[in-house]
């Protein structure tokens, strides 16, 4: 039998641990089918030229890697859409302007790191690691609406931050 057919099957029968490992990584619900589509992708595709000689533990570490990758490309994406929403689209400035945006990004940064807890980790999960509100809510055991207030806070404190208040 190929790589690719025996992969597949053990893919199969391995999929309810396969997804439970994915959501372990990714700390979350969301993304996880996604990347166990990927990883049958990536199966169907493994070359049969060299036998594999342990199935389940290729396939783990496929998944495991998949959803590292997953993960990080999340983050990177969460952080550009942060950096879009908090400091505009990118356009091409002066030295005079990067000098000052420069500026704006340390007084930022600062305040996010002062902002107090749980406000400050309710702001990375949500908006650093992608978390949904009800997501950092379950996880700080509160209500949706006592993280929605702290976003807003941690929002509000960046933004004076941002002006220089």
């Amino acid at each position: 039998m190929s790589n690719a057919s025996t992969l597949t099957e053990l893919l199969i029968l391995e999929r309810p641990a396969l997804l439970r490992l994915v959501r372990s990584i990714l700390g979350s619900d969301g993304g996880a089918e996604d990347v166990i589509q990927s990883v049958w992708f990536k199966a169907r595709s493994v070359d049969s030229s060299q036998q594999i000689s342990n199935p389940r533990a290729y396939l783990y570490r496929l998944a495991a890697n998949l959803a590292t990758d997953h993960g990080r490309e999340r983050t990177r994406r969460n952080r550009l859409l942060a950096d879009h929403y908090l400091w505009g689209p990118d356009e091409v400035l002066s030295t005079e302007e990067q000098v000052m945006a420069q500026d704006e990004l340390q007084r930022v940064l600062a305040a996010a790191s002062h902002l107090p807890e749980p406000t400050r980790s309710m702001f990375q999960l949500n908006r650093l690691q992608g978390l949904t509100q009800a997501e950092v809510a379950r996880r700080h055991g509160v209500s949706v609406t006592t993280v929605e207030n702290h976003l807003r806070s941690a929002l509000q404190r960046l933004a004076w931050a941002r002006r220089g208040r």
